[in-house]
């Protein structure tokens, strides 16, 4: 099952991204968790870093290489976008598998499994989009073929930046994490016309909440878009400063509250019926998008042609 938290810049969504993803390591299940922000905080945020892997934003190139496999539809890794959807002889990824990607990219901090996307540097300067890098995470969720019970929870950049690519049609469900003042709901409203048009799954997340004034402006202001909300946290806080130990059994310390608002993000997880089918369309659909607007110009190819009409991704598709 894949997870987006998404939300105004400073609004915890790092943070819940983190704790959720250590409820999920604290329960027994496999989870993933990929940092997919320009600012990547979410290996501090979840504890100490254990084992550190290189960013996927550097290697796209070999990443590329090893999906596309013996696709003949994709000439090249340089005909090959981060929209490109799989086909037959693509190479299709289980979560935290026995395979190239995961073995060269997956780190740990706080007894979590970690991807990172790698920070946005001085020679990204004027010349590359933060979206470059993000391309390898969707590749990366465009080739996973995921069940239930397993968990890939990813970071979101801030905002409404989140647009910027076909990635957010990639999950079961975004949690938009909202603060109890205007700004904090608005990127909701630009989240929820946007979700709505592709029939996507939305819940808020109340962060910050420090009292019933706070949550009846949350109410008042999402409706029944507010799945549930967490309370100023003192265990937070001393996470931030490193008064917390590391590790997934740290979380027994947190409040109640905070504590059952995680159980009530993991019941709305577990509740999704994925559908295969439309998920694919939605990659296709962007793929086709990207072709018409710029990649069919820079590649001198043809990337219709890529889509594999006779492909659905899925336990199915599998060797």
């Amino acid at each position: 099952m894949r997870v987006a938290f998404v939300g105004k810049g400073g609004s915890g969504k790092t943070t819940l991204s983190a704790l959720f993803s250590r409820h999920l390591a604290r329960s027994g299940a496999p989870v993933l968790a990929i940092d997919g922000d320009i600012n990547q905080h979410l290996a501090e945020a979840l504890g100490p870093t254990e084992a550190s892997a290189p960013p996927l934003g550097e290697h796209l190139d070999s990443i590329k290489d090893y999906l596309r496999g013996t696709n003949p539809r994709i000439t090249s890794r340089q005909a090959m976008i981060k929209t490109t959807p799989p086909g037959r002889g693509s190479r299709l990824l289980r979560p935290l598998g026995d395979d190239e990607v995961h073995a060269r990219h997956v780190g740990r901090a706080g007894g979590v499994p970690l991807m990172v996307t790698g920070e946005f540097d001085e020679s990204d300067l004027g010349v590359a989009c933060y979206h470059s890098k993000l391309g390898a995470v969707e590749l990366y969720l465009g080739h996973l073929v995921d069940g239930p019970g397993e968990y890939v929870v990813v970071d979101m950049t801030a905002g409404a930046d989140a647009f910027a690519s076909g990635l957010f049609t990639r999950f079961d469900i975004t949690f938009l994490v909202a603060e109890p003042t205007r700004k904090g709901v608005s990127v909701y409203r630009q989240y929820r016309d946007h979700a709505e048009r592709f029939g996507l799954r939305v819940a808020v997340v109340g962060n910050k909440v420090t009292g019933e004034d706070d949550l009846l402006f949350l109410k008042e202001q999402v409706g029944d878009d507010l799945l549930t909300h967490l309370v100023h946290s003192p265990w937070v806080r001393a996470a931030e400063q490193g008064r917390v130990e590391g590790g997934p059994d740290a979380l027994s310390s947190l409040e109640p509250h905070n504590s059952h608002a995680l159980t009530v993000l993991r019941e709305a997880v577990d509740s999704h019926f994925r559908d295969w089918g439309r998920l694919h369309r939605h990659a296709v659909e962007f793929h086709l998008r990207n072709a018409r607007a710029w990649a069919d110009a820079r590649t001198g190819e043809d990337l219709a042609a890529q889509v594999d009409p006779d492909f659905v991704p899925g336990p199915a598709a599998l060797p």
